[in-house]
């Protein structure tokens, strides 16, 4: 008789079952919800129209005709798929064209496409670490980054959120590991919406002799005079050794991409299995992906991101003015490289330099008091995105909220006005949520 475990057990009795069954008795689960229409400022799902304050798509531009139409020439042009991977039978002129634009928008001598975002950090880390190197990451780093460290069985050190003195003190102990040193962070940080240091980053692994990378997968076609990212907003582009970044947010479709030095990307090439084993992209979001791209690098391209950072500070401080717990505007360091005059940065009476981005977290602390909440602005039409333990730390549960600049003011007018009705009710009825401050 067999006596090893079942490996199926662990679906039952884990620790979130029982929260999970009662969340759908009480219909106030926040995930899996369909959309029935385009990714528009005001959707439809599941019957109702409701303003859409959980999106990813930041510049608008999935509903953009020139990205449609590149997404039709591509689908018409190569057809429905390529069946097969680009090292064989799926490369298109369109992957080298988006490759070879996206290098020069991030200022790097070459770039490499994946067919996902997630792959892309997947593939670049599990390719160029091994066991006898150390990879230090920010703890609020996206999952795909931790998956990469994961595959790559290097020695893994984590340090606290945006701390630089703990940043030091793991580059201090990585010194006597051996091998390379490898520091990763997002540029935005995708549930906190706060930007990484990345100045005093990069002067932290010049001093101890690590590389760089970051993830600009919540910065690029949002931050800097020309949509490159953090690291162009913060002026350390030159500084950062690779730069990861995804076509599902501003770039309006589906891939990855990593841009560094020529040397290393060509090393992706022929060692990533995440890029090497994998099918291409299908041709039409390889073609949504370069028109996006080039309409970010148009004349047109400024006035989205000024209009979608716009945005994010109107809803930032309008739900700041409600009561909520929101995070603040990032102060910008007094440094001559930082782009003072980028789209959406801001110079108070002082001379502080602020920015919002798109990305407006409201604090509320327990996971079920969340889940109520998120549906009680669902009913009333409005759709945010819900972080629940344990993609945040315990007691930490946000409603993460996010804009495009295809939001206009009367729209984001009309959400906050739902937000304050809804928390008008959910405090009679539950008592007060976290207040500005509490973050």
């Amino acid at each position: 008789m067999p006596t090893s475990t079942d490996v199926f057990a662990k679906v039952s009795g884990h620790e979130r079952e029982d929260l999970l069954r009662a969340a759908r008795e009480a219909d106030v689960l926040p995930y899996f919800h369909v959309l029935s229409s385009p990714a528009l400022p005001v959707v439809e799902m599941e019957g109702a129209e409701r303003i859409m304050l959980g999106s990813n798509n930041y510049l608008g531009l999935t509903s953009d005709e020139r990205v449609i139409a590149g997404a039709e020439q591509a689908l018409h042009s190569y057809g429905t798929g390529l069946t097969g991977s680009r090292l064989l039978n799926g490369t298109i002129p369109l992957h080298l064209e988006l490759e070879q634009e996206i290098a020069e928008w991030m200022g790097t001598e070459a770039a490499i496409v994946f067919s996902t975002g997630h792959q892309a950090n997947l593939g670049t880390l599990g390719t160029l670490l091994g066991p006898g190197d150390t990879v230090i990451v920010d703890s609020a780093d996206h999952a795909s980054i931790l998956d990469g460290c994961l595959l790559s069985r290097a020695k893994l050190r984590p340090f606290r959120h945006n701390r630089l003195d703990k940043l030091e003190k793991m580059l201090e102990r990585a010194q006597g590991d051996g091998g390379g040193v490898l520091v990763v962070v997002d540029g935005v940080f995708s549930m906190e919406g706060d930007l990484a240091p990345l100045g005093e980053i990069s002067e932290l692994c010049d001093r101890f002799g690590a590389r760089l990378m970051v993830d600009e997968a919540h910065g690029a076609g949002v931050l800097g005079a020309g949509g490159a990212g953090a690291s162009e907003l913060l002026g350390v582009s030159d500084r950062v050794d690779l730069r990861i970044g995804t076509f599902s947010k501003s770039l309006a479709s589906c891939g990855g991409f990593a841009a560094g030095s020529e040397d290393v990307i060509d090393y992706l090439r022929i060692a990533s299995r995440a890029f090497l084993f994998t099918a291409s992209a299908v041709p039409a979001a390889v073609g949504a992906a370069l028109s996006a791209l080039r309409v970010v690098r148009s004349p047109d391209g400024p006035p989205l991101l000024e209009a979608v950072l716009a945005c994010a500070e109107r809803l930032r401080d309008g739900l700041e003015d409600l009561g909520f717990a929101v995070v603040g505007p990032q102060t910008l360091p007094a440094d001559p490289g930082v782009q003072e005059h980028a789209p959406g940065v801001r110079t108070d009476t002082a001379g502080v330099r602020t920015i919002v981005t798109p990305i407006v977290p409201v604090l509320v602390g327990d996971d079920w008091k969340a889940a109520v909440l998120w549906k009680a602005l669902y009913d009333a039409g409005v759709f945010v995105n819900t972080a629940l333990h344990p993609a945040v730390p315990p007691g930490g549960a946000m409603l993460r909220t996010s804009v495009m600049a295809t939001h206009d003011s009367s729209t984001i007018d009309r959400a906050l006005g739902t937000f304050a009705a809804v928390k008008r009710d959910f405090e009679a009825e539950h008592g007060p949520l976290p207040g500005p401050g509490t973050r």
